[in-house]
C-alpha cells in the first residue's frame, strides 16, 4: 500500500509573536509538533512521535514551507529562502517563520495576538514507523517523517485527518486484519498454554 500524505494539529506551544522593528517582518514561533503525546487516530490506534523524527527530514529537505490553513497559496515562509526556520528539541518540532507583508499574514498576525487562532499543524508522509497491534487499540509510533509544510489553522485538522482516514477504507480494514490476527494468535497461544 502506498503511502499518503497525512496532516496532524496541535495547540501551539510557548507561541509568540514579535512586531518587526520598522521595516523588518513580524514574527511567529511555537511548535508545531510535540514528541511523546499520545494521541487517538479515530477509535483505531493511538499515535505518537518519536523524538528525532523530524531531524532527517530537516536536513535533507530543503524546502519546506510554512502555510496558512495548508493553502499552497497562503506561503508565510520557505526553510530555503530562510524565512523560516525549524529545528527539534527535546520537546519537539520548533519553529519560527518570518511573516511577509501581506495581507493574509497581516490579519493571520493580528488574530494569533488576539487569540483567536492558536493552533498547528504539519503534512507528512512516515517513513519509519513502529506498530504495536497486541493492545487495544494499537499503538503506532512515527520514528521518521517526509515532512512538507508546517501550517498555522484556524480550524483543527484532526477532524478533517478522522474523515480521511474513515474514507480510506484499505488502511482502516488493514489495522482491523491485524488486530483480530494478533487477537487470535495470542488466543491460540492461551489455548495451547492449557494442554
Amino acid at each position: 500500500m502506498a503511502k499518503k500524505k497525512e496532516v496532524r494539529t496541535f495547540d501551539i506551544t510557548n507561541l509568540r509573536t514579535r512586531d518587526g522593528a520598522e521595516g523588518e517582518a513580524n514574527v511567529i514561533e511555537g511548535y508545531a509538533a510535540v514528541f511523546n503525546s499520545p494521541t487517538m487516530i479515530g477509535d483505531w490506534f493511538e499515535e505518537s512521535i518519536a523524538p528525532g523524527a523530524f531531524g532527517k527530514a530537516i536536513s535533507t529537505n530543503g524546502d519546506i514551507r510554512a502555510l496558512f490553513n495548508h493553502d499552497w497559496n497562503n506561503v508565510l515562509g520557505r526553510t530555503k529562502s530562510g524565512t523560516l526556520r525549524l529545528s527539534e528539541d527535546e520537546r519537539g518540532l520548533k519553529f519560527e517563520v518570518d511573516l511577509p507583508d501581506t495581507s493574509v499574514a497581516r490579519d493571520l498576525a493580528e488574530s494569533l495576538k488576539r487569540g483567536d487562532i492558536n493552533q498547528c499543524s504539519f503534512g507528512f508522509i512516515p517513513t519509519v514507523e513502529e506498530w504495536d497491534y497486541t493492545v487495544e487499540p494499537a499503538k503506532r509510533t512515527i520514528q521518521e517523517v517526509d515532512l512538507f509544510e508546517v501550517s498555522v489553522v484556524s480550524i483543527p485538522a484532526y477532524e478533517d485527518t478522522e474523515v480521511t482516514l474513515v474514507r480510506n477504507k484499505e488502511f482502516g480494514e488493514q489495522v482491523e486484519k491485524r488486530v483480530k490476527l494478533i487477537q487470535k494468535i495470542n488466543s491460540l497461544l492461551g489455548e495451547g498454554k492449557d494442554e
